[in-house]
């Protein structure tokens, strides 16, 4: 085992955390905001790649391909929305309808600009491409190049973003929605809509995240968001469980959020350094899940049991 192998791919790791953090706090929104299983995810950002990456090959500018992909998400995000208000169907199988429908549309989406119609991915080299956002070749250079500062700023504009867009009047009555319907309608606020609209900011959010990924690692495929709402659901857990107590603010909680998708992906780098058959990464993401999600509920028990003890000796 070379730590010097491991140490050179640590950046890599922080980079690649730091673009499924962004993800991270669009599940967030729906997950601990909404209080809804949304599990668009997996065909959301698959689609927020599908769109930079076949607009930037046509010629578009990557920052404009970008936040098209973030509209085109919103798009996915209303039909969930719709499914679940309009049509009376659960959040989750709103969900899985809409990230069903979301394959098909992103291999014609992908298939724009070409005579074959749809196809599974589109490549994107760098030296063609020199204008990319981030780029995974500039992992490594100490320099503006390397995508761990853009994605630095871009997740401390967007954490300030939702940090006062949830403190206005408006984004106070989503957090309403979310923590009590009943009462939310008895001070006249419309939870439909107001569902609607945060599944829209959270699915926007993860294709922003999907075309930032697409860029950095130079191709999109439509196969990309599989199991990205476990990757999610890890990054939200884990921040919760290491910063819950420190953490407090709102702000924090995003930003807690993200520390969680680096950690996560440090974590997989360690134990693949450590020698894992990568066949079995899928498996190693689903046990750290179940671990974190566990604790709380660990700690609440040993809890329990502490004060029971303690009565009992009184």
């Amino acid at each position: 085992m070379n730590i010097v192998q491991l140490l050179n791919q640590l950046p890599g790791a922080v980079a690649q955390g730091l673009i499924w953090g962004v993800m991270a706090i669009g599940v967030y929104i729906t997950f601990r905001i909404l209080d809804i299983a949304d599990l668009t995810v997996d065909g959301s950002i698959a689609t927020g790649g599908a769109v930079a990456a076949t607009l930037i090959t046509n010629g578009v500018d990557p920052w404009l391909a970008t936040l098209i992909a973030f509209a085109v998400g919103m798009a996915a995000g209303a039909v969930t929305g719709l499914f679940h208000t309009a049509m009376g169907i659960p959040a989750i199988l709103s969900g899985i309808l809409t990230q069903l429908a979301l394959y098909s549309v992103n291999l014609r989406i992908q298939g724009i600009g070409t005579d074959l119609g749809s196809r599974a991915n589109v490549p994107m080299s760098i030296n063609k491409y020199k204008n990319m956002l981030v780029s995974l070749r500039n992992v490594g250079h100490l320099s503006l190049d390397n995508p761990i500062w853009l994605m630095l700023l871009i997740s401390l504009i967007l954490i300030g973003v939702m940090y006062w867009f949830f403190g206005t009047e408006y984004g106070c009555g989503l957090r309403a929605v979310g923590a009590n319907q009943q009462m939310a309608r008895a001070q006249g606020i419309n939870t439909n809509t107001g569902k609607v609209i945060g599944l829209m900011i959270s699915n926007g959010i993860v294709a922003f995240s999907g075309a930032l990924m697409a860029q950095y690692q130079g191709f999109s495929d439509v196969s990309m968001g599989r199991g990205a709402i476990v990757i999610g659901l890890a990054a939200v857990i884990i921040g919760e469980v290491i910063f819950g107590k420190l953490f407090r603010n709102f702000a924090l909680k995003l930003l807690a959020v993200s520390f969680g998708a680096i950690i996560y992906y440090l974590v997989i780098q360690v134990v693949l350094w450590l020698g894992l058959n990568t066949d079995d990464l899928k498996l190693l993401t689903a046990l750290v899940v179940a671990l974190f999600l566990a604790m709380p509920y660990w700690k609440a028990r040993i809890g329990t049991r502490k004060k029971k003890g303690g009565a009992n000796v009184g």
